[in-house]
């Protein structure tokens, strides 16, 4: 195993994707630095080419094709913002009812303001009236419900996870604040099953001992899902599911919904989201916990098997939601989704060298979603990025041909390019061909980047999030 594959490995660790399979990455770098030998493009034989002659090829058709973009910081209160930039966009999208906003990183400030800036742009001139982040949708359907009167930094940690709590991600909470004021609010849900803190309470409930009783089961699930006593989850499991269960029933009361329609004025959805929640909550705790507890215990010795499992049950549940979401309860409405470019990708089995080569949401979505969804995946050039951590690592320097140093050709700090409606040529075939890319800026991978993406965006230079972290 080289250096670098001993560093990746390492910092998988502090990644929370512990899964270095067979000996690490073996094929990565080599299937994308190998020479570019042209195939039939279009019916027609072309002449076989050096890696370098294609490498200047691809680089000189990038610099015709690409857009640059003028900026990746989001409009404030009180200021106009100005989308001329973007504007590209909406052929690309004009039929399109979902948009997936990807990143190859949790850890990049950057990719959360570019990503902030898209949705305003998406919102205000597009009609996607829906975001639905890569988090607990219990958080988000309570934390959305008091945005309205909420401050923003309130309402961005008790909806989504903790990897994004950071100054460069607080514009898009205020704008969701003041769009609560409109005709067309930007309606902020989640679509993950995972417990996330602040877990549910039970403020809502009417019944003192039922609160208890909802905090004291959700403390144990999460306890139990980081620890390998599978047998006292066991004894434990039916009593939980019980909890879950009763207040389930008791949310269906009218008492209970004027409740919370008094504490949550925001979100009139709520209801209906709690209800799958909970039914949620439930599936969890008669599967999900088991297979986290057996994952600890596999990972401790080495075995990733149900690791990878855990992760495959995770990307149905989340996709099972987001149908649910989009088919239920907004019918009528386009989407945003945020999420990581594992978990939006549509060919995700397929990247070579990737921790987890298994089917995720993205590439599980069904056929009609995907002929109206757009997946967008962003990735950096230099720089530093954070892991889930917070710890920080160098962005490695990019190898001759890949996705990234392609894009670098624009030579601009944002560079944008369309990959859903082209077609294989001289200048563009790295699209159609094996090339390499970094997840999260240390782990090489291979993939077709057609096949996986509809457009990419490549921020030259990023740098960690500036972390808004709890003093607790």
């Amino acid at each position: 195993m080289t250096y670098l594959q001993k560093k990746t490995a390492r910092t998988l660790t502090a990644l929370l994707v512990t899964a270095v399979l067979a000996g690490g990455w073996p094929t990565a770098g080599k299937a994308a630095a190998e020479p570019s030998v042209s195939a039939p493009i279009a019916g027609k034989v072309t002449e076989v080419r050096t890696s370098t002659e294609a490498i200047a090829d691809w680089k000189n058709w990038t610099k015709d094709h690409a857009y640059r973009l003028e900026t990746i910081q989001p409009a404030v209160a009180g200021q106009t913002a100005n989308y001329d930039d973007l504007q590209m966009l909406k052929p690309l999208l004009q039929d399109k009812r979902i948009v997936f906003l990807g990143e190859s990183s949790h850890g990049v400030g950057e990719f959360n303001s570019a990503k902030t800036r898209l949705i305003q742009f998406l919102h205000e001139e597009m009609g996607y009236n829906v975001l639905a982040f890569e988090s607990g949708l219990s958080n988000t359907a309570f934390g959305y419900g008091r945005a309205g009167s909420a401050g923003a930094e309130e309402t961005m940690k008790s909806s989504i996870f903790g990897v994004w709590w950071s100054k460069e991600i607080l514009p898009l909470f205020d704008y969701i604040k003041s769009s609560t004021r409109t005709e067309k609010p930007l309606v902020l849900t989640g679509f993950d099953m995972q417990l996330q803190y602040p877990l549910i309470e039970g403020d809502w409930l009417q019944d003192a001992a039922l609160a208890q009783k909802l905090k004291e089961a959700e403390e144990k699930l999460s306890d139990y899902s980081a620890t390998a006593d599978i047998k006292a989850y066991q004894k434990e499991k039916s009593r939980l599911i019980s909890v879950y269960k009763e207040v389930l029933k008791s949310l269906k009361t009218e008492k209970v919904q004027a409740k919370l329609k008094e504490l949550y004025p925001t979100n009139s959805k709520l209801p209906i989201l709690m209800e799958r929640s909970l039914n949620d909550r439930i599936r969890v705790a008669e599967e999900y916990v088991e297979l986290s507890i057996q994952s600890n215990v596999e990972l401790a010795a080495g075995d990733y098997t149900a690791f990878l499992k855990s992760m495959e049950w995770r990307d149905q549940a989340m996709l099972n939601n987001l149908l649910w979401l989009a088919n239920e309860v907004y019918p009528q409405e386009k989407f945003i989704v945020w999420g990581h470019n594992d978990h939006i990708r549509k060919a995700q089995s397929k990247v070579i060298g990737t921790p987890y080569p298994i089917k995720l949401m993205g590439e599980m979505l069904p056929d009609d979603f995907k002929k109206y969804s757009y997946v967008l995946g962003l990735y950096a050039a230099s720089g530093k990025t954070a892991d889930n951590t917070g710890a920080e690592h160098d962005v490695l320097p990019l190898e001759p041909g890949s996705v990234e140093s392609i894009l670098s050709a624009e030579g601009a700090p944002y560079t944008f390019i369309d990959l859903r409606y082209r077609q294989n040529e001289r200048g563009n075939s790295w699209m159609f061909e094996p090339r390499q890319t970094y997840s999260w800026g240390i782990i090489p991978e291979s993939m077709i980047a057609r096949d996986q993406y509809d457009g990419l965006l490549l921020i030259d230079n990023v740098h960690p999030p500036q972390y808004l972290r709890n003093k607790k």
